[in-house]
């Protein structure tokens, strides 16, 4: 660490404060100290930190259903995050959100003394059991959707779905319809509340939603043998890319074209949804940051320091071949 400080011409303090995360160092001399870093091959060395800091420099990571998209890609970016700053990480899965299982599951992991833990368990019936703990370790939960706050990183999808129903009705088409996400998820609430929310603003109908039990491309299929059978429906949001792939394929199945007789956009986009055919239109949503400032924020309670409000992460609408205006005789 001496030697990093004087490479970089600053302090063995702010080479501490590099390698530990905290956000008091200004972007120059952080290059500066990482440049170093680079240049000499410092490695910390993680058993003497752990002794010097009192820590076990592991990081707990609570997740639920992994297989979903959102959540594999949440865990990468708290895993490398993690990383970054010299910890480990230590994950355990639930399938079930009830307070049974979240408090098993938070005892083993305060059992292999992590230093904070993690929560990535976007579900509705989580959230008031997470906020009523009392643990001897910091927390930081993943809240998609909900409102910004200091103890949860949160995505704006309700913003998200306003954007992809207004690209549509922008479009030319008089109203759009959803095929909404599973019941309990944060993200199907949210998604299903700006889907309603831009429709009230427009003054257009909002038809009942499609209804599924999970986020998967099958679920999609069988909304769009639905979608298939109504001649009138030219516009439809699906709540992740997975199912807006399965409304394609049963659309192209019965001969329906996409974007020609039915425009879809979907959620999330998934590295593959530029690939289907056509590419997707659709709402990114940056999952990776959702992990760096998990991660980032607990290290500053970790630390010692205040608790302070995380900014929502916002969406964007990346616009591909999957829409277009409506037919004329629509």
């Amino acid at each position: 660490m001496i030697d990093v400080a004087r490479l970089a011409g600053v302090s063995q303090q702010t080479v501490s404060r590099v390698v530990n995360g905290h956000s008091n160092v200004g972007p120059d001399v952080r290059e500066r100290v990482e440049r170093a870093i680079s240049q000499l091959r410092y490695n910390r060395n993680s058993a003497a930190r752990a002794l010097a800091t009192n820590r076990s420099m592991n990081l707990g990571v609570l997740s639920y259903s992994l297989p979903v998209h959102g959540s594999t890609m949440v865990l990468f970016g708290v895993a490398e995050e993690a990383r970054r700053n010299g910890y480990a990480t230590s994950l355990v899965s639930i399938s079930d959100v009830d307070p049974g299982s979240i408090r098993a599951a938070l005892d083993t992991l305060l059992g292999d003394s992590v230093d904070g833990i993690v929560v990535l368990a976007p579900m509705s019936a989580a959230a008031p059991v997470l906020n009523g703990l009392d643990l001897a370790v910091p927390i930081v939960c993943f809240e998609q959707g909900a409102p910004a706050s200091s103890h949860a990183v949160t995505m704006d999808d309700g913003l998200g779905a306003r954007l992809a129903t207004r690209h549509l009705l922008d479009l030319g088409h008089r109203t759009v319809w959803h095929v909404a996400g599973p019941r309990g998820w944060m993200a199907s609430d949210a998604r299903r509340a700006g889907w309603l929310a831009e429709l009230a603003a427009a003054q257009r109908p909002a038809h009942p939603e499609f209804t599924t039990t999970d986020w998967t491309v099958e679920s999609g299929y069988r909304a769009g043998l639905h979608i298939n059978d109504d001649p009138s429906i030219t516009a439809v949001l699906a709540a992740n890319d997975s199912m807006a792939l399965g409304i394609m394929k049963a659309l192209s199945e019965r001969g329906r074209s996409v974007p020609g007789d039915v425009s879809v956009v979907g959620f999330d986009d998934m590295s593959e949804a530029a690939y289907f055919q056509p590419g997707l239109t659709t709402v990114r949503l940056d999952f990776d940051q959702v992990g760096r400032l998990a991660v980032d924020h607990l290290l500053q309670l970790i630390g010692g320091e205040p608790a302070e409000m995380i900014p929502a992460i916002a969406p964007g609408l990346i616009v591909r071949g999957s829409t277009s205006a409506p037919r004329p005789h629509d």
